[in-house]
């Protein structure tokens, strides 16, 4: 077999080939025993038709096409991996030319991941956000856990914002009740959000006992969208108590024996939280200078495939999972669609450009992978998925998603070599050391997956 690569753009190529006829010899006797097992012919056994009989009963030409389309993907790989190319996706192949005994020559054209050169990045330099925890956020801290605590106790007068109510509902579409309609004693705080738009001033006023009417559109159910005529019935009105800030409190809503102790706490959480944030936005801003460093360029149909992947998981799935269309998304983000595309564009050349550069990073910097960090990484993502462990790996390995977890710890670790080596100052004008976060590459591995959310492009590989 010979084969010539011909560059067609930085990112796509043009492999043409040439096979003699005798490497088809394989893949000719599994055609004929193809169709011997798929056909019959009178005064043959199944299976063991001669060649020439299924040449003059369905001609020669089935048995070459067969025969050829069983060769093509293995001659396509040994081209590929003759020129040691590092495609992408799936090849475009043309037969050029096809003589029975003679030659077999076709054309495959496929995209490629461009080459790439990463210049000097340890004169990169990010500003990131201050850590400062105030006693303001303590005492916010503190009060939404005092807000867990709370305990309603009935009251005989009118609801009013924070009351717990409980309520019977019935909604009508065009004057009929929906099935799904009606609902018992359901327990709702007054101001919440939680229910449907125009409850909070509907129920506002009544005690038990009063109703009212009010219309809102349905965010779900049988006549999800559509705008329904609500009653509501309040059953009975209870007032939220929250718990006296004291050393009691302390001990019923933590280990800690006083208040002083409980908030000392908080201020710790709270500056831990506020060091992973200030290192994920460290991530994010290095991440986004070193794109700026590097001339990516993207193949059109990996980008065309990319951009329909993030609309369909968003449309499918994300939305779905909220009761919204990709029309009400859009009204309730104030975007049009054309606003909306280019901005998936955007999002999906930045993953790819993301992967790419780190991908080749790793390459530079001779990053492996162990089994430990994997283990970690696929924990993690279990976690975030609500699977088990198990069941995570178990999907991972069926859906031969192995290479893509290595690549994501990969990419995780090539960014935070790159952190480690630029300058990070907050805006006090302190310089930042993130290198003893021993969770640094874990946390850059969740950066890079942002970036890259939803990308498919490892899957896509050949």
């Amino acid at each position: 077999m010979k084969s010539a690569v011909e560059t067609l753009n930085p990112t796509r190529v043009r492999l043409t080939v040439e096979v003699p006829f005798e490497e088809l010899k394989d893949s000719l006797d599994a055609a004929y025993k193809k169709i011997n097992q798929q056909v019959t012919v009178k005064g043959f056994r199944k299976g063991k038709i001669p060649a020439r009989v299924i040449d003059q009963r369905f001609g020669r030409g089935a048995v070459l096409e067969e025969a050829v389309n069983d060769a093509l993907p293995k001659f396509y790989t040994q081209a590929v991996n003759e020129a040691e190319l590092n495609v992408l996706g799936q090849p475009e192949v043309d037969i050029t030319e096809l003589k029975d005994n003679e030659t077999l020559n076709f054309t495959a054209e496929v995209d490629v991941r461009p080459e790439i050169e990463i210049p000097d990045y340890s004169g990169i330099e990010v500003e990131v956000d201050a850590i400062e925890v105030t006693d303001e956020d303590v005492e916010k801290s503190v009060e939404q856990l005092r807000e867990r605590f709370a305990s309603t106790s009935p009251v005989e007068r009118a609801a009013a914002e924070g009351d717990v109510v409980t309520i019977d509902l019935e909604a009508k579409v065009d004057g009929e009740v929906l099935e799904d309609g009606v609902a018992k004693d359901v327990s709702y705080t007054i101001g919440s959000g939680e229910l449907l738009d125009g409850i909070d001033e509907a129920v506002t006023g009544l005690e038990a006992g009063g109703e009212a009417t009010f219309t809102s559109q349905l965010k779900g159910g049988s006549a999800e969208g559509k705008d329904a005529e609500v009653t509501v019935k309040v059953t009975q009105v209870a007032a939220r108590e929250l718990p006296e800030l004291d050393d009691d409190f302390a001990q019923l809503a933590s280990e800690f024996d006083t208040l002083e102790e409980l908030k000392a706490d908080s201020r710790k959480r709270l500056a831990n939280m506020k060091e992973y944030d200030q290192a994920t936005q460290a991530q994010e801003r290095v991440l986004e200078k070193l794109l700026e460093l590097v001339e990516v360029p993207v193949p059109e149909k990996l980008l065309e495939d990319e951009v329909n992947t993030r609309k369909h998981n968003l449309e499918h799935h994300q939305l779905g999972q909220m009761g919204l269309n990709l029309e009400q998304y859009l009204q309730i983000q104030g975007k049009t669609v054309e606003e909306f595309d280019a901005e998936t564009k955007e999002q999906a050349v930045k993953g790819i450009k993301t992967q790419f550069v780190l991908d080749e990073l790793v390459n530079k910097e001779k990053l492996n992978v162990s089994q430990e960090e994997l283990t970690e990484h696929l924990m993690r993502r279990a976690a975030s998925s609500g699977m088990s462990p198990d069941q995570f790996a178990q999907a991972v390995v069926e859906g031969g998603q192995v290479p893509m977890l290595v690549g994501e710890v990969a990419r995780g670790k090539a960014l935070a070599v790159v952190v480690e080596a630029a300058t990070v100052k907050d805006t006090n004008g302190e310089v930042v050391d993130l290198s003893d976060d021993e969770d640094e590459a874990a946390e850059a591995g969740e950066t890079v997956e942002a970036a890259a959310e939803s990308g498919d492009e490892e899957k896509a590989e050949a």
